[in-house]
């Protein structure tokens, strides 16, 4: 009872990456780089947090609330030593359009139900299966969502003043072009400013995390000239943002601890709610598994680590589900973020626990000079991020140097990313992704046609009247029909016994089976017979569940061609004085006749 009791609790990834570092044994001087690290990152994710969070159309705080929970949760539950998890701006183009909907609270149920189908994908340990996604899909998604975030900060890093966003993408390029008029040059200066700011720090000041002092020194300078100059004026979270606690309007975010409630609002939880959240909820739950787990792998390969992929979906899911309960919207593992975890030295998961508790220090100490961040230098961040994640030159050479099949995935991705929706061209991606690992497959498998002995290249020598099929390869769905269309065409051969090697096949599915049975039945109606000669280990079990030799009078199955070459030979005894076989399916004389 107890070995079953171990073995069941062994088959529940709950190794958390925290448990891992402990075992192994972790020190004060580990503590101290931790805590350094957690306060660098915690200090980057600051501003960051808050422009995904306002891309979307939610208030900044919620951004920062998703930093504090779902960052602590994932770090201390999840799989990976270095993860930080928080709002990523692959989730705007599918946040956005459900604030638009369904509002805040929309927003907080997608981000729960998408924590539950993360849960559930990590217990089934689905977290290694997120590697066959082909490249070309996650390469496609990305610049597509880096294309979308760049467009959506335009109106910012201009000023201008376009009322309402609509939802399709052309009809947003529309209303940037109706708005031109209101261009606001302070608005573009301080974008300017910011951006330059943001690329030329890291190359001078490699302490001071360039976010911090850009964002910090153009916040101070355009406060200062506002008030020497009050005509020049820009739009900052201050003035974009207020929120009411208990009865005062605070501009910009509360300075107070975010509290548990049901994510569902007062209209309370409903069924037709979760009907039409859950197509959302399943992009969330995909494109933050996608995200997280190669945040995972790339930390693995700068660190030597190896990190728990279904420990990890199972953590990140566990975030997901109390960051809405807190205010939270969807969060999943940032690559930027634990890029920055890495390199300052981080040496556990308390690293990211770090960065989480300085966020909310940040809340509660620091909201009142959050006021005066300017819109257009949260804005400027969010383009150099854009910039960032859309790898313009690996499409480029996608572009370039792949086959076909695999640019019209990345293009088609890309432009359904852009022109529909996430939740589109996430079912779309998937389904492509099968349809190119379908049509690979096929072109996988090979097979040979061998009508007798004198044959040039032949296998073996074969007995009178007997011809060998060969398929090298997987017989799986889209190669199954491909490979059995040779024995449709050489049925009305002259020939008494086929022989169909399966020696080099590794596995099949129902479909291999089901053509392969249907082409064994065909040659057996014209009254000749068939040897299926050494099926590996794993086919062959299929085939004694099938009880194909039961079935099919006339069929043999021998464990390997040596054998299968010696029945061959004793049937051609048989029916040597035997009248040949005719080729007309006309003279067919029933199932199994001899």
């Amino acid at each position: 009872m107890r070995r079953t009791a171990l073995s069941y609790r062994s088959s529940v990834p709950i190794a958390t990456a925290l448990r891992r570092v402990f075992a192994k044994g972790y020190k004060v001087a580990d503590l101290r780089a931790d805590m350094m690290a957690g306060i660098v990152v915690g200090i980057v994710a600051l501003p960051l947090s808050m422009a995904l969070a306002i891309a979307i159309g939610a208030p900044p705080q919620h951004g920062l609330y998703t930093a504090i929970v779902a960052g602590m949760a994932v770090a201390l539950l999840g799989g990976c030593r270095f993860q930080v998890t928080g709002p990523t701006a692959a989730f705007v183009v599918i946040l956005a359009p459900i604030v638009t909907k369904h509002g805040l609270s929309g927003l907080l149920v997608a981000g729960f139900f998408a924590g539950l189908m993360l849960v559930a994908m990590g217990l089934a340990r689905m977290g290694s299966l997120i590697q066959y996604i082909p490249y070309p899909v996650t390469t496609g998604f990305t610049t597509g969502i880096a294309t979308v975030i760049a467009t959506l900060q335009i109106k910012d890093v201009l000023g201008l003043q376009t009322g309402v966003m609509p939802d399709p993408y052309m009809e947003k390029i529309l209303a940037l072009w109706h708005a031109r008029t209101t261009l606001h040059l302070a608005e573009l200066g301080v974008a300017a400013a910011t951006l330059a700011l943001l690329l030329v720090v890291p190359r001078v000041i490699k302490r001071i995390p360039a976010p911090l002092l850009a964002i910090g020194l153009v916040s101070l300078a355009a406060a200062g000239l506002h008030a020497f100059h009050p005509s020049f004026s820009v739009a900052t979270i201050g003035s974009r943002f207020h929120t009411t606690v208990n009865g005062v309007e605070i501009a910009g975010i509360p300075s107070v601890m975010p509290t548990p409630a049901f994510p569902w609002g007062p209209k309370g939880f409903t069924f037709g709610l979760l009907r039409d959240l859950l197509p959302s909820a399943f992009a969330i739950a995909m494109l933050g598994a996608i995200e997280s787990l190669l945040s995972a792998v790339i930390a693995d390969g700068m660190t030597n680590t190896k990190h728990d992929p279904n420990a990890e979906l199972v953590g990140l899911g566990i975030g997901n589900l109390l960051a809405p309960i807190f205010g939270g919207i969807a969060a999943t593992g940032a690559l930027a973020r634990t890029a920055t975890n890495i390199r300052t030295g981080a040496r556990s998961p308390l690293a990211s626990v770090t960065h989480a508790i300085v966020v909310l220090l940040a809340i509660l100490f620091l909201a009142p000079l959050v006021a005066y961040i300017p819109m257009a230098s949260l804005a400027a961040l969010l383009l150099l991020v854009a910039w960032n994640m859309s790898e313009v030159h690996h499409f480029v050479g996608l572009v370039k140097i792949a086959p076909k099949s695999d640019v019209f995935v990345l293009v088609t991705c890309f432009l359904l990313t852009v022109f529909f929706d996430m939740v589109i061209a996430v079912s779309i991606g998937f389904v492509l992704a099968a349809i190119l690992f379908m049509r690979r497959m096929s072109e996988l498998t090979e097979s040979t046609l061998q009508l007798d002995s004198s044959q040039e290249g032949g296998l073996l020598a074969l007995p009178p009247n007997t011809i060998l099929y060969e398929i090298n390869g997987p017989l799986f769905f889209g190669a199954a029909q491909k490979a059995m269309g040779v024995l449709d065409e050489a049925r009305g051969s002259r020939f008494r016994v086929l022989i169909i090697h399966l020696g080099r096949v590794p596995a099949m599915d129902a479909t291999g089976l089901v053509a392969l049975e249907q082409a064994i039945l065909g040659i057996l109606r014209t009254g000749k017979k068939v040897i299926l000669a050494g099926p590996l280990p794993r086919p062959h079990s299929i085939f004694q569940n099938a009880k194909l030799e039961a079935k099919h009078p006339g069929l043999s199955i021998a464990p390997d061609l040596v054998a299968a070459t010696a029945v061959a030979e004793q049937l051609g005894v048989q029916t040597a004085n035997m009248p040949p076989p005719s080729s007309n399916p006309s003279t067919r004389t029933g199932h199994g006749a001899p």
